[in-house]
């Protein structure tokens, strides 16, 4: 890459973010990582370092409105307009469905779904001046199949791809993509705490036959960031292992 293009990775504290954020890094894009705290984004800006001198990180908490449209106008003044925005950040609040609390719902909603809502609110208008960029949002599996326990998750997820492919069609003309990686099940922190009959469980039903590792999931990122995606728009890249191919 002859020179270095701005990357924006929300969440990138630990698991797929963190991957995302340092593969992009290794790819010669500068990259601004996000954590929900101080201690996060200084763990984050400490790796990002490690790659090169000129990454760096910020707090960013998409769920707080006022804190997210405070930090990215900070953002785009210290850093300039992003080539590529990454919309990972988010969260769990599983419960079954009759047993599932309003501020549960909400919480998710606010987060996965508004949240990256609010994200390329700030990003998308100065890359529109730009006239180039991708914006990847990670979506899930469960946006598709649904899942037990999930319903607020697997609404949020749906909509973010439904909302991608929406963003997709109003800003094509303006040379910028918007599209969605969903992840199978990766192998993370909280695949790692499952009961071993729960994992086994899972991998029955995936061809693959493994999970995914979140260098795959990065993988895709980089993918559809770099200019061999540039005609792909308004798309939903599944990488699971064959457990969904619908």
């Amino acid at each position: 890459m002859s020179e270095k293009l701005l990357a924006l990775v929300t969440g990138a504290s630990r698991g797929i973010g963190r991957a995302i954020a340092e593969r992009l890094a290794r790819d010669g894009y500068r990259v601004i990582g996000t954590a929900t705290s101080e201690s996060g984004a200084a763990s984050v800006r400490e790796a990002l370092k490690q790659i090169d001198g000129d990454n760096d990180a910020l707090v960013l908490n998409i769920a707080d409105a006022a804190q997210t449209d405070g930090a990215l106008k900070d953002f785009l003044q210290t850093y300039g307009t992003p080539r590529v925005v990454v919309n990972n950040a988010g969260i769990t609040r599983d419960n079954l469905f009759l047993r599932m609390s309003d501020d549960e719902w909400d919480e998710v909603i606010n987060t996965n779904l508004t949240g990256v809502f609010r994200v390329c609110k700030s990003m998308v208008k100065p890359m529109l001046k730009q006239k180039a960029g991708a914006i990847i949002n990670i979506s899930s599996i469960i946006g598709t199949t649904g899942n037990g326990g999930q319903a607020n998750y697997a609404a949020a997820k749906a909509g973010l791809e439904g909302f991608s492919r929406s963003l997709a069609q109003e800003i094509a003309s303006r040379n910028i993509t918007v599209n969605c990686v969903a992840p199978g099940f990766i192998q993370t922190d909280m695949t790692e705490i499952l009961p071993e009959t729960q994992k086994e469980a899972i991998l029955a039903t995936i061809p693959g036959k493994r999970f995914g590792q979140v260098e795959e999931i990065a993988g895709a990122v980089a993918f559809l960031a770099g200019n061999d995606a540039k005609y792909i728009t308004g798309q939903t890249i599944h990488v699971n292992g064959g457990m969904n191919m619908g």
